[in-house]
Order: structure tokens, then sequence, then C-alpha cells
């Protein structure tokens, strides 16, 4: 009994490293393309109350300066809603700022992705998320 416990476990490490390694793509980036790498907010764990804006910071690479237009969320499925970008910083690891509004409290995993302009198309990014709380 005990080995198979160990063998199912040390499958499902893994099929985790498997997949966690996976994830992120490692191809170049084209011109003016954008990547996003990860989410996290910058209010304070207590302070996500729900229907007051709160800040949601999402982490970028991208070659050159893609004109970034609308970040779109998502709660554990519930969505998209999307936000107009309220700072860009472009850098070695760039940043975009966007006020989001969550509607209920709870637990969820909030998605993100990205709406941006290149060679005058509008572009999708790929999607990151991180688990959240929101307090009534």
């Amino acid at each position: 009994m005990r080995s198979i416990l160990i063998a199912i476990l040390a499958g499902g490490v893994a099929i985790l490293s498997i997949s966690s390694c996976a994830t992120v793509p490692t191809e170049p980036l084209t011109s003016g393309e954008l990547r996003l790498l990860s989410i996290d907010v910058s209010t304070l764990k207590e302070d996500i109350k729900e229907n007051f804006p709160f800040v949601v910071n999402i982490h970028f690479e991208a070659n050159g300066e893609p004109e970034i237009r609308t970040a779109c969320f998502s709660f554990s499925g519930d969505g998209p809603y999307c936000y107009k970008v309220t700072d860009v910083d472009y850098g070695s690891s760039g940043t975009i700022k966007v006020q989001v509004l969550a509607k209920r409290s709870g637990s969820y995993a909030l998605q993100c992705y990205v709406y941006y302009i290149k060679d005058a198309k509008v572009y999708l990014t790929d999607v990151v998320g991180s688990n959240i709380r929101i307090n009534p």
C-alpha cells in the first residue's frame, strides 16, 4: 500500500514539474511582440474588497514598445472583464498597471490576457494567472 502511494506521489510530482516548465514559451520574441510573464496584486491581501478597485501588476517582456490597449480578467471562469490600462513601464521586465473591480467576495483563480497593437493589427497575449481572495 505504501509503495503504491509513493509511486502515485512521485508520478504527480513529475507531471507537475513537466507542466510547469512548459507553460512559458521560450522562443525569441518577434519585433513588436508582447509576452506576459506573471501577475500580482499590489494591495495588501486584507484590503482587496468586493466593489472596490484594486491594482493588478502584469509583468511582461516585449521586443520594442508595442501599444498596449486593454487588459482582460476572469475570476475562476467568470468574465472576461476588460479594463483600460492605466500605466505601462517598458523595461527589461515591463509592468502594466490596471485597476480591477471584483463584484463578489470569495477565493478566485484570477486570469489575465492583454490586447496590444503590432503592425497596425490587434493581437492577444498569452494568459497568466494568480490566486486571490476578495473580502466582503
